[in-house]
């Protein structure tokens, strides 16, 4: 999908060397990105309303406070629904938004607090930056994750390589099913919605194509498709096959802030030869 038309409600990031990142400046959402010389490595549903106060189905929405609905918000809190500031950028190929508590943030949620998001494009690789800050006299917890939707040919042809040994919860069962990684590649044949803990570096792959995926700060790794059964419930996706997340959270061991304290998270994604 090329991306949507610059305007008001986008801001575009083009690096010298012809890289490029697009943003919904509402709600800090990373829409496209476009490593220099390549093509459109992010997914957005062309069924997804792009409008204040929606859920973006693509992209990169901030989850925070609160990852799906583990917890009494709303599933994935209120940060990728809410108005965020845009901020001086440092250069051409850099953003900056913040996110400060609202009379509405704070009857779901009662913690003042200043969140950043930051995204900084060059050449063949992406940086997403996620910071908080307690600003209150209370210490509280959250947790958070970027829900990065990559674009591939076919999820049925993707795979992730890295996680081999590495402990998962299968959300798809229920109770959760806790289990470790056998496989050398992980591979979407149908639904797979799984939180995997401690998470190391990763690659997606496809027949075209191949991404690094990196974090720091964020301990752990969210991996999903829904398949076609549970992609047919949702009305803003418009095919589930193009799509695989890769998501850089902290789910584990939520983080917990003392009044003053601040927390640092970062997704770096880079595209590399397949």
């Amino acid at each position: 999908m090329t991306s949507q038309p610059t305007s008001p409600l986008f801001q575009r990031l083009r690096a010298a060397d012809g890289a490029q990142v697009e943003i919904y400046v509402h709600s800090a959402h990373v829409t496209s990105w476009i490593p220099a010389g390549g093509v459109e490595s992010l997914f957005l549903s062309r069924s997804s309303a792009l409008k204040p106060g929606a859920a973006i189905r693509g992209g990169v929405p901030v989850v925070f406070p609160q990852f799906s609905g583990l917890g009494g918000l709303p599933k994935h809190g209120f940060a990728r629904t809410a108005s965020w500031q845009a901020e001086p950028g440092a250069s051409p190929g850099c953003a900056r938004f913040t996110l400060r508590e609202t009379p509405a943030t704070l009857a779901l949620w009662p913690h003042p607090f200043l969140a950043e998001m930051g995204a900084a494009v060059e050449a063949n690789r992406l940086e997403l930056h996620l910071a908080v800050t307690n600003t209150g006299e209370a210490p509280f917890s959250f947790t958070a994750a970027l829900h990065t939707y990559f674009r591939v040919e076919d999820c049925q042809q993707a795979s992730v390589e890295g996680l081999q040994g590495t402990r998962y919860h299968d959300t798809t069962r229920t109770p959760w099913d806790e289990a470790r990684q056998d496989e050398a590649n992980l591979r979407f044949p149908g639904e797979v919605d799984r939180i995997y803990y401690d998470a190391p570096p990763v690659r997606l792959r496809t027949p075209a194509r191949c991404l690094s995926v990196q974090a720091q700060g964020f301990r752990d790794l969210v991996a999903w498709n829904p398949g076609p059964v549970k992609a047919a419930a949702l009305p803003d996706l418009d095919d589930y096959r193009q799509m695989v997340c890769l998501e850089a959270a902290c789910i584990g061991s939520p983080v917990l802030l003392p009044p003053g304290g601040r927390w640092q998270g970062a997704q770096i994604l880079t595209a590399e030869a397949s």
